[in-house]
């Protein structure tokens, strides 16, 4: 019997890899709800060749396109926010694929686990967000987070059949994105077409930039924590320009285990589809001749000052993390818009971070409301 699937952000870079891995495993897989931001085009494309029961719209005139081009379909069209967390809710479907991106994610993984449904988690900011919420929801309900970061999926790939109490530390491993050698008085230069030129992932543009701060490691930190219940002492960083080891766990007696494979984000998305089996792969085999040498390097936090903000805010706990992640999503959205500066985002984080009415244990209604502060905060620094 087929898997049954809703996808969040199908028309972005992880819907768009998860359904290529989808038509690889030949049926095994169904398609029961779509979702995307205003990418009609793409969105009508998927719905008419997968036949979902119901696609969502977040931009309301985008779904009034879709409608009208579905018409006669037999497919039912749910637009705005509503829409979205309509379908993250419905539990006639084995696992919700969370591919959003930023601060948007968090509510639906919350809805989808509520209603008893797993959830593949490549929206890392749920978990930066509203970690402790979504864990007690997991415990609640019964339910399974799976991550589709290819450094948590590494990681627990790494720990099946071991024992989390024999672990000393996780070691997640990043490229050091574009600027890794960059002379650091050049920073304030970098332009928005530099900053997204990844040197190895094909990824949208937000978390593109993450990269290039290197923010991404740092929201991975704080992810860590709350997928493997180690503490920020557990969790390091270390620099593989390759991005060939997806990141490493170090166990008690000083043994090392890592997971290699090229960089393809179809690789940690087929293991949640097939979990626990490794399916036939038509992709790219990893090649260790060709590849050569693997490096690494310390990483450098004056180069990437956000990693230590990451840092700092899982040590302070409650709602540091929150505007961590929300005064990020803003930040590089201006960024991208030209609006400030790159050496600016870190700036504006930090201040951010240190300005907030701190909540040690907040619910969802003060994480929504602290989102608006945050964004109206980043709106007012730039």
């Amino acid at each position: 019997m087929a898997k049954r699937i809703s996808i969040l952000g199908s028309t972005g870079s992880i819907g768009r890899n998860t359904l290529n891995v989808i038509d690889s495993l030949h049926g095994e897989i169904e398609v029961i709800y779509i979702t995307a931001r205003k990418n009609a085009d793409v969105l009508v494309q998927q719905a008419l060749k997968y036949r979902p029961s119901a696609v969502g719209v977040i931009d309301k005139e985008a779904a009034k396109i879709v409608e009208n081009r579905l018409a006669g379909e037999q497919i039912n069209v749910l637009a705005g926010r509503l829409g979205l967390l309509d379908i993250a809710a419905r539990d006639d479907v084995d696992i919700m694929f969370n591919g959003l991106v930023g601060s948007s994610g968090m509510e639906p993984t919350l809805s989808a686990l509520h209603a008893g449904v797993d959830v593949a988690l490549s929206n890392k900011e749920s978990l930066v967000m509203a970690g402790d919420l979504i864990n007690r929801e997991k415990l609640k309900t019964g339910t399974t987070l799976f991550p589709v970061d290819s450094e948590h999926s590494a990681i627990w790939q790494c720990l099946v059949g071991e024992n989390l109490e024999d672990v000393r530390r996780i070691i997640l491993t990043g490229s050091g994105g574009p600027f890794r050698t960059r002379e650091l008085n050049t920073f304030s230069d970098v332009t928005v077409e530099e900053a997204l030129n990844h040197p190895n992932w094909d990824m949208g543009d937000k978390i593109t930039i993450d990269s290039a701060t290197m923010m991404n490691k740092g929201l991975e930190v704080i992810e860590a924590h709350w997928l493997f219940g180690l503490e920020a002492k557990q969790i390091d960083i270390v620099v593989h320009p390759q991005s060939i080891i997806h990141s490493m766990v170090e166990f008690n007696d000083s043994s090392v285990k890592a997971q290699m494979g090229v960089p393809d984000m179809k690789v940690p998305i087929q293991y949640v589809l097939t979990y626990p089996k490794h399916a036939q792969a038509t992709w790219e085999q990893l090649d260790l001749v060709k590849v050569g040498q693997l490096t690494f390097e310390e990483k450098d936090l004056k180069r990437f000052p956000c990693i230590e903000l990451a840092y700092d805010a899982l040590r302070a706990g409650g709602t540091t993390t929150a505007v961590l992640n929300v005064a990020n999503d803003n930040a590089v959205y201006n960024f991208l818009d030209g609006k400030i500066k790159f050496t600016d985002i870190p700036r504006i984080i930090e201040k951010a971070c240190e300005d907030h009415e701190w909540i040690e244990s907040p619910n969802l209604e003060d994480l929504l409301n602290l989102e608006l502060w945050t964004t109206e905060f980043v709106k007012n620094a730039v």
